[in-house]
């Protein structure tokens, strides 16, 4: 008896292992007029197996590259289609150019700075003051949010001043709101969240006792 772990990888598991068979022996015929007659077979099996690809030309050339694949580029035959380029296929995609390492305060975020940067384009005036004002006091949410027992508006100011470089300022006449204000809607906000679970829980066991 043979087992999976002794024998070939396979190269596309949805075709199975006799497709992966079929193209091997294909590849060790001379002669080539029978070689491409296997070649066409081994396709029209693999159409079967998946009717979405044997409709339309894209989808038959699928096939056709499908096939090259799992014979690792070496099979020898007259395709109707270009050869795919195995360079192509195993290329590394471009590193995405993520903006974390830019991040000076991770407990706020990378969309809060986004938020910051729109701020920065405003006109002088109250409609870029109530923004800045919001945008502190969010930061001061957000750090009380971190397992804090407190933090002073300098601090928020600073910060805020950091990540504008400069660009937003809070006026003189500016007052936040109080970090105990800040504390106490928070913990009003985790007892909601937890009544309203043991009610929804509560709720679930009674349908539950009238079956």
């Amino acid at each position: 008896m043979k087992y999976n772990t002794s024998r070939n990888k396979l190269v596309i598991p949805e075709y199975g292992r006799n497709v992966q068979k079929m193209i091997e022996y294909a590849m060790t015929i001379e002669d080539k007029e029978k070689r491409n007659k296997h070649a066409k077979l081994i396709v029209s099996v693999m159409g079967q197996m998946n009717p979405q690809f044997r409709d339309s030309i894209d989808n038959r050339h699928k096939l056709w590259d499908h096939m090259i694949i799992i014979s690792d580029f070496k099979f020898d035959v007259d395709s109707p289609f270009p050869y795919p380029s195995k360079d192509i296929l195993y290329a590394k995609p471009d590193k995405l150019p993520y903006k974390n390492n830019d991040i000076p305060f991770r407990q706020y975020g990378i969309n809060l700075n986004l938020i910051i940067e729109k701020a920065i384009e405003y006109e002088d005036g109250p409609e870029k003051d109530a923004l800045v004002k919001t945008i502190a006091n969010h930061l001061k949410k957000s750090y009380l949010n971190w397992n804090r027992d407190s933090v002073n508006d300098e601090l928020i100011t600073k910060h805020l001043d950091v990540l504008s470089k400069g660009k937003l300022k809070l006026s003189d006449e500016t007052t936040l709101n109080t970090t105990g204000d800040i504390l106490a809607r928070n913990r009003k906000k985790k007892f909601t969240r937890k009544r309203e679970g043991t009610s929804i829980g509560n709720y679930s066991k009674t349908r539950k006792d009238r079956r």
